[in-house]
């Protein structure tokens, strides 16, 4: 087994993950003027909205006054963040079953496959088809790579977390940059689709004929039946489960507005280099900051750095300059920027026996916080009106941070009384018993 090679191969397919969603939220004028504009003409999308369950609505941020050009939009954008919940959440435990390695290389045909079914889609629901394809193609990189990188570094969880992760950011930045530098001479958005087939078929090349291991509760001798009862009867775990709400929420909830806000806020159209510029700095922090940052405990981490989020959220109250803007959104970036990949580094260190089960729930439940919390904001500015809403809506999202913050202080305390923050390890089954 060559762990390092597996490492950077999980670290090229989340690069892959990542350029998708910058690629995508580049190209959705032109997927709004081929194929939206034509199928709302020729369909009746009140009728279509008022049909589907009220829930699919709600993900995908629909509602009866909803403009049916940004309904069906919103449709395509949606489904995605749908896909890759589900898929986090349903192929956690098939990880076990299936084996990480067959299921990564699913995640590299869903990337490869739903990319090249998008350029050349034929029509609307095809898009949406495609679109599908690729999320869950994102989902099953989380659900593998997450147990995947537990499991080869079972010494350095959070760390090593801490790194793969960094590639997100660091793949949004580079989607992102290459899709502006295509725009600028002129290539269309297939072109800039296509730009997600290099490292989706780079990862793919690297995980040919690489041997992987079982997960560790696998090679520890624990059934699948232990994991899900380890899952239920912890309460550390639940505590857990439930801040990922939160935590999902203030990170990737506000980063969706957050460049939106500013070009409503400041009358300019610079609002997507704060998103450039908060991606750049989390991969800079994630990167190079993880040792020193994870030599204290994982626990504290968090508590040390949810205030930081809060006090950035309420400051956009005041941002009525560019720089007090992006100071705010520095203040944010760097408060939420070790949060994902430390509450999965918590669930795999202290709940080891939960597995990919566990890991997938915890990310799952992320990814659905995320889908409903962009709409939730909207509504929120929606309701206090365009030039108050936006700041409004951030300063009381501030509340959430001020409660990841007292959660963990009270689990920080909790292990001091009891001699510190424990990595648990997890022994063989025969030799626990």
């Amino acid at each position: 087994m060559n762990r390092g090679m597996l490492f950077w191969a999980s670290n090229v397919a989340l690069i892959a993950t990542a350029m998708t969603f910058a690629i995508r939220g580049d190209i959705m004028e032109s997927l709004k003027v081929e194929y939206v504009e034509p199928y709302v003409a020729s369909h009746d999308s009140a009728e279509a909205a008022a049909s589907r369950p009220a829930i699919v609505n709600r993900i995908l941020g629909i509602s009866a006054d909803t403009d049916p050009i940004n309904q069906n939009l919103g449709i395509i954008a949606g489904i995605a963040f749908l896909s890759f919940g589900l898929t986090i959440l349903f192929g956690g435990p098939l990880v076990d079953l299936l084996g990480m390695g067959n299921l990564l290389r699913l995640a590299a045909a869903c990337h490869i496959g739903g990319t090249l079914l998008t350029i050349f889609a034929p029509s609307f629901w095809m898009v949406v088809f495609a679109t599908f394809i690729i999320g869950a193609g994102n989902g099953l990189v989380e659900a593998v790579c997450n147990p995947l990188i537990a499991t080869l570094y079972p010494e350095e969880k959070a760390h090593k977390l801490t790194l793969f992760h960094a590639w997100f950011p660091g793949g949004i930045v580079i989607g992102g940059v290459l899709a502006y530098v295509f725009s600028l001479i002129g290539l269309n958005w297939q072109v800039k689709m296509g730009l997600i087939l290099i490292p989706a078929v780079i990862y793919t090349f690297m995980i040919l004929g690489q041997k992987f291991p079982p997960t560790e509760r696998v090679a520890s001798g624990y059934s699948f039946g232990d994991m899900f009862r380890e899952a239920l009867r912890r309460p550390l775990f639940w505590v857990l489960f439930v801040i990922m709400w939160l935590t999902a929420a203030t990170e990737l909830g506000t980063g969706q507005w957050i460049s939106n806000i500013f070009n409503n806020v400041m009358k300019r159209e610079e609002g997507i280099l704060a998103l450039v510029w908060g991606s750049v700095l989390m991969y800079i922090l994630r990167q190079f900051f993880s040792k020193p940052v994870h030599k204290i405990s994982p626990i504290a981490l968090m508590a040390v750095t949810a205030p930081i989020a809060a006090l950035g959220l309420f400051l956009f109250k005041f941002a009525s300059s560019p720089v007090m803007f992006f100071v705010a959104a520095t203040l944010v970036y760097v408060g939420v920027c070790f949060w994902w990949p430390t509450m999965l580094g918590i669930t795999s260190e202290r709940c080891p026996k939960t597995g990919a089960l566990g890991l997938a729930i915890v990310g799952g439940v992320g990814s659905f916080a995320t889908s409903l919390a962009g709409p939730t904001i909207g509504r929120i500015i929606d309701k206090y009106g365009q030039e108050a809403g936006p700041a409004t809506a951030l300063q009381l999202w501030a509340i959430l941070p001020v409660v990841i913050t007292i959660v963990f202080a009270l689990i920080y305390f909790t292990d001091l009384g009891k001699g510190g923050y424990q990595r648990e390890r997890l022994e063989t089954k025969a030799t626990a018993e």
